[in-house]
């Protein structure tokens, strides 16, 4: 596996953003599927749904449900047709990876437990690239010597 991403690249991806033909270059680039843990698509799907909740309450915040659910069905049927792969990882290893990262950025990088996660599973799966349009999840990848090519 050579590239792991975050929520941020997989939310350029599907919803029209000012990262997403960057995302979407990179994706159609790649010479394998993007790998996804299941957390990261539960942050993911997850906030299509909280992005369909505010628009609900208020219909200048986030996007329709309609919108939520067509994206939600893109995605799967990108990993029904291959191109993402959803990759088993040992959640101990990742735990203690993610352990070691905040002890030691946290303190100074005020890091997030999500951001701290995503960064972990990268580790914990030998990806060399960690794909990201987040500031502070950049910074931590770096930190740990991932490429951050986006």
């Amino acid at each position: 596996m050579r590239a792991y991403p975050d929520t941020s690249f997989l939310c350029a991806m599907y919803v029209q953003q000012v990262h997403s033909m960057r995302a979407a270059s990179f994706f159609a680039a790649m010479a394998e599927p993007l790998p996804v843990a299941s957390p990261m698509l539960y942050e993911f799907r997850q906030s299509m749904r909280w992005q369909a909740f505010w628009n609900g309450r208020d219909p200048m915040k986030g996007f329709s449900k309609a919108t939520a659910r067509a994206i939600l069905s893109k995605l799967q049927s990108n990993i029904a047709a291959g191109a993402i792969v959803v990759v088993p990882v040992d959640w101990a290893d990742v735990v203690s990876i993610a352990e070691r990262l905040s002890a030691q950025h946290t303190w100074t990088g005020g890091f997030r437990a999500f951001d701290i996660l995503h960064v972990a599973t990268a580790l914990h799966l030998g990806a060399v690239e960690f794909l990201t349009f987040h500031a502070a999840q950049r910074q931590l990848a770096e930190l740990e010597g991932l490429e951050v090519p986006v």
